[in-house]
């Protein structure tokens, strides 16, 4: 067994990308969606490992696409429509269902869904389904920026996620300039001296948000923040997934999905 384990750290030390790759795909079910251990697929998070593999150069190993396509008539939100017109894009599937749907949300003032999350989020899924994004929907959003520079789920709070997002949203319509330079020096207040980054102020680092706040750093043409690939690297387990943190261990395959588009420094939409 302790040899079993040693081999195991060894392949993952040589190729921590591919060890990930190969973490993702056993959790894919003969349904071709994505689960974590002993628990039912489902498409957002079937989703989110479909784009963590595209990321690293991989593919699903089963029906991923027909999977998502299946279970489309389930979204509802605009953050999780946009984000199968995503895994969709990725897999060169038509997302012309989803995406009319997006559409179906959009609002007079610019908002789809009248969340910023959703917002940011269907802003990245026109993009890669290229289709057009209204001025009136990055001037929302612009709006909905923060004195300190960052954004929220809503428009009320602020968060380092959710700010990362938009600045990958504003980077993909083209948007850069002292909004995005404001928001990057407020996500830099949520990083911690391990190299990683906090969700909010005070909650300790952790692997999705250090991951999201690498992709915005990289989304506006700048390097990764110094540390935080470092810290992500050291959250890896032997069986290729990561930690959410360096105190927890939870949902393993979401987490992988969310850190490998930044250890393999690549932004949404895929391709841009």
């Amino acid at each position: 067994m302790r040899l079993a384990v040693l081999a195991a750290a060894a392949a993952v030390a040589a190729s921590p990308a591919a060890s990930s790759v190969g973490f993702l795909q056993a959790r894919q079910l003969d349904s071709g969606g994505f689960a974590e251990a002993g628990r039912a697929a489902y498409p957002q998070l079937t989703a989110w490992a479909v784009l963590g593999l595209r990321a690293a150069g991989a593919k699903p190993s089963g029906p991923a696409a027909g999977y998502l396509a299946q279970h489309e008539p389930e979204l509802t939100s605009a953050t999780d429509l946009a984000l199968v017109v995503l895994a969709e894009d990725s897999l060169g599937q038509k997302a012309d269902r989803p995406l009319a749907r997006l559409r179906a949300l959009e609002r007079a003032n610019g908002s789809v869904g009248g969340l910023v999350n959703g917002t940011a989020w269907s802003v990245l899924a026109f993009r890669a389904a290229g289709s057009p994004v209204h001025p009136r929907t990055i001037h929302w959003l612009l709006a909905r920026q923060s004195r300190s520079g960052g954004w929220g789920w809503t428009a009320g709070g602020v968060d380092s996620n959710d700010t990362a997002v938009v600045v990958e949203a504003l980077r993909a319509g083209r948007v850069g300039g002292r909004p995005v330079r404001r928001a990057l020096r407020f996500l830099l207040t949520f990083r911690n001296g391990d190299g990683g980054f906090e969700l909010t102020h005070g909650r300790g680092s952790d692997a999705q948000s250090t991951a999201w706040a690498v992709q915005a750093f990289l989304a506006a043409g700048k390097s990764p923040p110094r540390g935080a690939l470092a810290y992500l690297r050291r959250l890896q387990r032997v069986d290729g997934s990561f930690r959410y943190s360096a105190r927890y261990t939870t949902t393993p395959v979401w987490v992988t999905a969310q850190v490998l588009p930044a250890l393999a420094r690549k932004v949404f939409p895929l391709g841009s």
